[in-house]
């Protein structure tokens, strides 16, 4: 289990499977660099003159346990949500069914051509209101995924175009269907190629989850600047905020990493 962990500790700093790098070396240089990183980031605050008060933002611990819940589990929904759409338009932009390709080029377009943060307000005061839906933690799932979506989509389409046109034409020869030709040959091998640009979108997915903030949904960012408000200690109540997406992308990361190596085909 130890030389399993310390091999995908390994393989997130980008060292190549099978390099013969010592253990001991490994370990040295990465204790180098956070000692660095500690020296520099100790010295920057004491350089601060502050004065933190952790006490009156403990006092409101709870708060922000709720909102670092509240954005787990909107992240963990609108991460699937994002996903499944990624993959109907994606496989939408190949389809022979022109309606359904246009419709999967215009939706691309409009989303990744205009920011979020217009895109929240449209969808939740214009089109949620058309619709009667009043629940904001609902339509911030809704437009998280469909934010997201449109760039797995493109993910998962530049994936698949990455695939050698011989590879098509022999599964057709033999008789592949569309479907088996997906599932046998395609998706293997897009699988490990998409895994590093997929882990990052989705990491930026959860960190655009603050912006949620601005139709009042009570994730982690808006708690986070409750207690500022209220106890006027900014610094005590953005580092935990920091530290809080750390603990949330950083096992994504990790996860990655272990997949990339399960689905390491040679192609």
């Amino acid at each position: 289990m130890e030389n399993r962990a310390g091999s995908l500790v390994k393989h997130l700093f980008c060292v190549p499977p099978g390099k013969d790098v010592p253990s001991w070396k490994f370990w040295l240089n990465l204790i180098i660099v956070f000692a660095l990183l500690t020296l520099v980031f100790t010295f920057a605050f004491l350089r601060l003159q502050y004065d933190f008060n952790w006490e009156s933002v403990y006092r409101y611990r709870l708060k922000f346990i709720n909102g670092f819940l509240m954005t787990l589990l909107i992240s963990a929904f609108a991460l699937v949500a994002s996903f499944l759409l990624g993959v109907i338009f994606g496989i939408g932009q190949r389809s022979r069914f022109l309606p359904f390709r246009f419709l999967s080029k215009v939706y691309i377009e409009i989303i990744r051509g205009t920011p979020l943060l217009v895109q929240i307000l449209v969808f939740f005061y214009i089109v949620a209101d058309a619709f009667g839906i009043d629940s904001r933690y609902f339509m911030g799932v809704v437009i998280l995924a469909l934010f997201s979506g449109a760039y797995v989509s493109e993910i998962i389409r530049s994936g698949i175009e990455s695939i050698g046109k011989s590879q098509l034409e022999s599964a057709r020869a033999i008789g592949l269907t569309n479907a088996q030709t997906y599932r046998y040959i395609i998706f293997p091998q897009v699988t490990k190629r998409i895994l590093p640009p997929m882990a990052g979108q989705f990491v930026t997915l959860i960190k655009d989850s603050s912006l949620l903030s601005i139709i009042s949904v009570s994730e982690f960012t808006l708690n986070a600047q409750e207690v500022t408000s209220f106890t006027y200690s900014t610094f005590e109540s953005y580092i935990p905020l920091a530290v809080g997406y750390l603990l949330i992308t950083f096992p994504i990361s990790m996860f990655t990493k272990h997949l990339e190596r399960k689905f390491a085909y040679e192609t």
